[in-house]
């Protein structure tokens, strides 16, 4: 059996240190640098992936929370809940497609800003790393004994403790454990954690086999995402929203591996060139220095 931490949140004077948050950002941390050692590999100006990432976090993290919200709004709304609530990201955590869809409109400002004109050659460079990220992120749930799988008592059971905490009493999620056992269950964000290593082990190499571009790593990224967390889903315990009788997550994971698997196989044409990640903005900074030399 796999035994699940006794907390996720340790009191540091007036603050909270939350486990959530710090393989949120170890991840977020492992795929800038990730990020900017393949996109130098590809011929890009170092520097570039930080500073995108500085438009790209904080919007990966409002369409990620606002995702949640909106697929389980009854956590947050209605008689006896605090709308509050909604806005406290350690609570029910992030939406994946939200947090990546958002994340990509942050992405596209930065890159504008900077001049950067090969969106997909930047985005197969993070690729990679974002999934890895994913998959550390998932620690944070491993902490706070949530999105756990339905029950067995099969050898890598994870063991679900009762908790406390003196202001909110009994939970799963919120103070020390117990010691208690409540359940023992399919450890499914290691299922999760292991198939994001895969993939991104698996794009790595397809990506040094078949010099992929022009944003098809990514594409292949949603794709075997979508399609290892399709099976994710249908062992989660925990409630959700429902669509035509399945959860949300699931219907959601098969239409976007769809859509990508569709642009991974209709978008055509050899990897950049160092010069198509060129600004810009350097072009313009040139001709210019060039009209003023003549």
């Amino acid at each position: 059996m796999i035994p699940s931490p006794p907390q996720g949140v340790w009191e540091i004077g007036p603050f909270p240190l939350r486990a959530y948050a710090l393989w949120i950002i170890l991840g977020i941390v492992i795929a800038i640098w990730w990020g900017e050692k393949r996109w130098a590999a590809r011929g890009g100006k170092p520097g570039v992936v930080i500073d995108t990432a500085l438009w790209a976090i904080p919007f990966g993290l409002i369409g990620g929370r606002a995702y949640h919200v909106a697929t389980d709004w009854y956590r947050y709304f209605g008689e006896g809940k605090n709308p509050v609530d909604a806005l406290k990201i350690w609570d029910g955590g992030l939406g994946i497609w939200g947090a990546v869809a958002l994340g990509a409109v942050g992405a596209y400002i930065g890159l504008r800003q900077q001049g950067i004109r090969a969106i997909g050659a930047f985005a197969d460079s993070v690729a990679p790393g974002i999934v890895l990220a994913q998959g550390i992120g998932r620690l944070g749930n491993y902490f706070n004994q949530e999105l756990y799988g339905r029950e067995t008592d099969v050898p890598w059971a994870l063991e679900i403790y009762q908790r406390y905490d003196e202001v909110y009493g009994y939970s799963e999620t919120i103070g020390r454990s117990t010691g208690q056992v409540l359940a023992t269950v399919h450890p499914t964000f290691l299922y999760e954690l292991l198939w994001n290593v895969l993939v991104a082990i698996v794009l790595v190499l397809l990506d040094r086999r078949f010099r992929l571009g022009h944003g098809r790593v990514f594409a292949l990224y949603v794709a075997l995402y979508c399609f290892g967390r399709f099976f994710v889903e249908l062992m989660r315990a925990d409630s959700a929203t429902h669509v035509f009788g399945l959860r949300i997550n699931t219907i959601v994971s098969v239409v976007v591996m769809i859509a990508a698997l569709i642009y991974f196989v209709r978008v055509r044409g050899r990897r950049e060139d160092p010069s198509d990640l060129e600004s810009t903005r350097d072009e313009s900074v040139t001709a210019a220095e060039s009209d003023s030399e003549n």
